[in-house]
């Protein structure tokens, strides 16, 4: 279904009204059941709550542990904190409903938020259940809960319920007004759509938001402001025509033009009279790696997805052709690969495997917005359910999916007493570069994947551990890294699983790992970068920052995002872009446009779209891509 205009507008009145009655519910149930007021920023003692049973005592304990997780870098009052916990509780139901409609829409999930408390899943559910469940609203409720708890094996990030973000559940009058919703039959169509996700989470955050946001400051103030002022949704066009002019384009070098995707890339541009490259020996399809930086729903990473399918079944041709050790593999890939024969014992058993390949192995993605990256991780998750869906494997068949390559870019724990007392379980060295690995992770929320760790990792190392030293990453940095990384992993798993550990430590060492899978993606070399980046002025906490590492591309966020894309790629890779055209003709962009656009890298391909390309932002557009140099 084409996503026009009056669909964007059925799908935004839909995510408008749902959001209404779940900040509403989730406010009412702050107040009333846990002694939390968003409104005044008030928190009752929790010895005082003597109106609630157990279960609710537990989670009120839980949602102040949250609370002061999120205030401990003293950034958020406690009005601020409240808020975010409303938003992000809210967020999550809505994700979860959509999810299982998708899901459903896939054959994945028998029929469960389709016609609410008629769903046919429910129905079998509440008929052996019998009436131990109570009233139906009750049994419903312990249906969906049984329901997240499945997908929360494949799906943590979204379906865990022990998790910050997802907490709290609507009471029955709220859930029935969410269902009614769901259901509506004028966005019924829209569920079997990869591209819904993504509007879903553009509609999430207001334009009377946005604007209220410009309005307060030029610049934005803080990590949120930056995700939602920069918040506008790639159309599918210029998706496929970043994608097709460099993922495609690589490939379709390297075979010399015989490749299927000649004709799959609608917006591969190929001069008529463009002579076929001398075929390459081809690159196995598990080592080629595509990087959105402001990946938002993941939205090039959806249409990535497809290109993907149709190299691994030619690359497997390839191989059967040429024999096992033909496909080229960069020096140095993690993790050492097989031929692709020698792994699996057939072509049907390979091309079973391909989904989970090209989620675990081909699509990386960063967002300063954990919602985002929530969002992005289901969006994939679902993209591989249908591929599987439409080859008529059934989900007993389906290989299970590990974590993928989408990581938050969230704040290091702030906690100091938390940090002091984790650091006491380490030995001396591990303790100050745990330390040290923190304070260098600090601007996290608003940097994102412009933070540039693998710079600032060798020199850590070696005033930590190594000495002064010199040069690059080298050999013994790496590995001195590598082992104390690991010691790292193990000791905050331990810490956040100990008996003792409260709520508040599982969060610290979650959002700590949070930050080495960071580290890890910034220290990859890709091949694609494709993005539709945030532009305009620099947040104010990070200015200082961005100027001194970005010398030649400060004016903007734009072209910041440009220079980090070239730097993140191997040679002859490819960045894609959608972003304002004024970079290309202002005089504030000359030194980016000389020494980025025309000395480290060649234009391969441009379009000048003008006006209203993204949703309701107020830019003349340009599409373009740059091929890295040697």
């Amino acid at each position: 279904m084409a996503f026009d205009q009056a669909t964007r507008n059925r799908l935004q009145r839909f995510v408008n009204e749902a959001r209404r009655v779940l900040e509403e519910e989730f406010t009412r149930q702050l107040q009333n059941d846990y002694g939390m007021d968003p409104s005044s920023g008030d928190v009752a003692e929790l010895a005082s709550l003597r109106h609630i049973n157990d279960a609710q005592r537990e989670t009120a304990r839980i949602l102040r542990e949250t609370l002061a997780h999120y205030s401990a870098g003293g950034d958020a009052t406690t009005t601020q904190g409240l808020d975010r916990i409303v938003r992000e509780q809210s967020f999550t139901v809505l994700n979860r409903l959509a999810a299982l409609h998708m899901a459903e829409a896939r054959g994945l999930l028998v029929q469960s938020v389709g016609q609410g408390f008629q769903a046919k899943g429910f129905q079998l559910y509440a008929r052996l259940a019998g009436s131990g469940l109570g009233e139906t609203g009750d049994a419903y409720r312990a249906y969906l809960f049984s329901v997240f708890d499945e997908l929360a094996e494949d799906l943590p990030a979204l379906f865990d319920r022990f998790s910050p973000q997802g907490r709290l559940f609507p009471r029955e009058a709220a859930l029935l007004a969410l269902l009614l919703l769901v259901n509506d039959p004028e966005i019924d169509a829209l569920w079997g759509d990869d591209e819904t996700l993504g509007w879903i989470y553009q509609y999430f955050n207001s334009k009377e938001e946005r604007r209220a946001m410009r309005e307060a400051s030029q610049a934005p103030r803080n990590s949120r402001e930056l995700a939602v002022r920069n918040q506008f949704f790639t159309p599918r066009y210029v998706v496929e025509f970043l994608v097709d002019n460099t993922l495609g384009r690589l490939w379709f070098n390297a075979t010399g033009g015989q490749t299927g995707l000649r004709e799959r890339c609608q917006y591969l541009l190929v001069k008529p009279d463009e002579a076929p490259p001398a075929a390459e020996r081809l690159r196995d399809p598990r080592s080629l790696k595509l990087l959105d930086p402001a990946c938002g729903s993941m939205h090039f990473g959806l249409y990535a997805f497809d290109l993907f399918a149709e190299i691994y079944r030619e690359a497997w041709q390839w191989e059967q052709a040429q024999g096992p050790g033909s496909l080229a593999v960069p020096v140095g890939t993690q993790p050492e690969l097989k031929p692709l024969s020698q792994t699996y014992a057939d072509e049907q058993d390979f091309l079973l495997d391909v989904p989970r390949l090209i989620v675990e192995h081909n699509l990386y993605g960063v967002e300063i917005d954990p919602r985002a990256a929530q969002i992005a991780t289901l969006a994939l998750w679902l993209r591989a359910q249908r591929a599987w869906h439409e080859a008529g494997i059934k989900a007993k068949d389906r290989p299970a999916i590990a974590r993928g390559h989408v990581i938050a870019a969230i704040a290091p724990p702030a906690e100091g007493e938390l940090r002091q007392r984790f650091a006491s379980q380490l030995d001396k060295w591990d303790a100050e570069l745990f330390e040290k690995t923190l304070q260098m992770l600090k601007g996290l929320p608003e940097l994102g994947v412009l933070l540039q760790v693998e710079h600032e990792l060798p020199r850590l190392i070696r005033r930590v551990h190594l000495g002064q030293g010199t040069g690059l990453f080298a050999q013994q940095e790496q590995e001195a890294w590598h082992q104390a990384e690991a010691r790292l992993r193990e000791a905050l798993s331990e810490f956040a699983h100990a008996a003792q550990s409260s709520y508040q430590g599982r969060l610290f060492a979650q959002d700590a790992l949070q930050g080495l899978r960071l580290i890890d993606l910034c220290r990859e070399v890709f091949d694609v970068v494709v993005m539709n980046p945030p532009f305009g002025a620099l947040a104010a906490g990070s200015k200082d920052e961005l100027a001194k590492a970005y010398p030649r591309s400060k004016n903007d966020l734009l072209a910041i995002f440009v220079e980090r894309g070239l730097e993140l790629l191997r040679p002859g890779g490819r960045v894609g872009a959608i972003t304002s055209r004024t970079c290309f003709f202002l005089s504030s962009f000359q030194t980016w446009r000389e020494e980025l656009v025309l000395g480290t890298s060649t234009p391969e391909v441009m379009a000048d779209l003008g006006l209203g390309v993204m949703d309701d932002a107020l830019v003349e557009a340009a599409a373009y891509v740059l091929e890295k140099r040697a």
